[in-house]
């Protein structure tokens, strides 16, 4: 449908440039606009009722208008509304949430920097990286490693550690330093007659050989997510994370948890480092960290990379990284409260309580004929579509087989995100059993509706 003229919606087409856009789709079609949330539904301004299927951007852990967040970003804001910390200065929302949230991290991390965002994390652990490994006079140990399908950002930087083309296509990144190492979906790239174990030997064995090839003298890091968010829930073949941490290990080469979209509770632990026994140097977070009510992100890290450099910062002056937004006393108070929610309202209980059901029913459409894997792991997994399950035949890209879908279900009342052609999900933590149904009633609905249009148009092997 045309844009009509003065509506809110020619006014976004008038003055605003979309992330993640087409951006002359949005000229012709205009956006759709979200007026106001409740839990875990969202209102469009026709006043249509959708529930979120991805907490906005994988992130409103605690769904829309939770009344404690609200009132702690209020009380702030006639307290202490802005400060910083640049320059040994400080203020008590950053101190009580590096605090909060050192005392429920990983035992490998003792120090965290504040960002505003999940890119400006991973950014940070680049900078502290190269910025470590001259402290420790190691100036060629600086190539960063990501995984061909891995998302970790858009700054420079982390656009560069992230291995997909859409984020490099016409910016032209990756930078020097960044090289990448294969996709571990099992499903798509494991070998006729390989085991998910033998698979996840031979990535391993791609990494080492690919350490080798570079020079372990000039490898610094790798970088991985957990659970592979934006490249469509690909989830780890057995073993593969213990595999790569000792390629790691006998490279002397840091491991970076990309924890953005899996941290705080979402798999069923605080932690996705906990649910497949990582053990990193480096921790980064965001999203969740204050169910992306305000932005705040944070870059945490052992104490062997701190007292190296801290010991630069003193030789040299300075550590001259920073944001004028680090540790924003608003946003630092928000994910405190954020913190003491999940703890006193027992999140990770509730989201063992109700990820039975929400994986049965998530598998439930592995017998679907557009369905060709189901992936996830507690409150996060994917659907991928496929033309053809019995040979695992993928649509042509210019079927726009996932955006069909996601069109479908917000018929339905559902918003989704389509990477490609898996269909992901990854709803508030607080959603309920009932809820979870309704949610994959309206996937079921909108998946057979959408199997008869693809099959009427010849698309879909049925």
């Amino acid at each position: 449908m045309p844009v009509k003229p003065n509506s809110p919606e020619a006014r976004d087409v008038a003055y605003l440039v979309h992330p993640y856009t087409n951006l002359r789709a949005n000229e012709e079609q205009g956006p759709m606009i979200i007026e106001k949330g409740e839990g875990v539904y969202v209102w469009d301004n026709g006043g249509k009722k959708y529930i979120e299927g991805m907490a906005g951007l994988w992130s409103t852990s605690l769904g829309f208008q939770h009344k404690r967040l609200v009132a702690a970003a209020t009380k702030q804001l006639e307290t202490l509304p802005y400060y910083h910390l640049f320059g040994q200065k400080s203020h008590p929302p950053s101190i009580d949430l590096a605090e909060k949230l050192l005392n429920v991290a990983p035992d490998t991390v003792s120090k965290v920097f504040f960002n505003n965002s999940g890119s400006e994390a991973n950014d940070t652990a680049i900078k502290i990286i190269w910025y470590y490994n001259n402290a420790r006079g190691r100036h060629q140990k600086k190539k960063i490693i990501g995984r061909i399908n891995g998302y970790h950002g858009i700054t420079l930087a982390s656009s560069s550690l992230t291995g997909r083309s859409l984020n490099h296509a016409g910016f032209d990144v990756p930078l020097e330093k960044f090289i990448h190492t294969n996709n571990p979906h099992y499903y798509r790239f494991g070998e006729d007659g390989e085991t998910e174990e033998d698979f996840a030997t031979r990535m391993a064995n791609d990494l080492d050989q690919l350490i080798i090839d570079e020079g372990p003298e000039t490898v610094a890091a790798f970088f991985a997510e957990p659970i592979m968010g934006a490249g469509g829930v690909i989830t780890p073949p057995k073993t593969y994370f213990e595999k790569i941490q000792a390629v790691l290990k006998k490279h002397d080469v840091l491991f970076v948890a990309d924890e953005v979209i899996c941290g705080f509770c979402r798999t069923g632990n605080f932690w996705a480092s906990e649910t497949f026994n990582i053990e990193p140097d480096i921790l980064v977070c965001a999203k969740a960290l204050s169910s992306s009510y305000l932005p705040i992100s944070g870059t945490m890290i052992s104490d062997d990379i701190y007292q190296a450099i801290a010991d630069a910062s003193s030789k040299l002056g300075v550590f001259g990284h920073g944001y004028t937004y680090s540790g924003h006393p608003v946003a630092a108070a928000v994910a405190l409260e954020t913190l003491s929610i999940y703890e006193e309202e027992d999140i990770l209980g509730h989201v063992r309580s109700v990820m039975g059901l929400y994986q049965e029913r998530l598998n439930s459409f592995a017998d679907h004929p557009l369905v060709g894997e189901v992936r996830g792991e507690g409150l996060i997994g994917a659907t991928e579509l496929v033309r053809d399950k019995s040979c695992k035949e993928a649509f042509a890209p210019t079927d726009n087989v996932g955006g069909t879908i996601s069109n479908i279900c917000l018929k339905h009342g559902l918003i989704l995100r389509p990477v490609g052609d898996s269909m992901c999900f990854c709803p508030p933590l607080i959603i309920t059993e009932s809820e979870i149904n309704a949610l994959f009633d309206a996937y079921a609905v909108a998946l057979n509706e959408g199997l008869d249009h693809l099959t009427k148009e010849g698309k879909a092997v049925a």
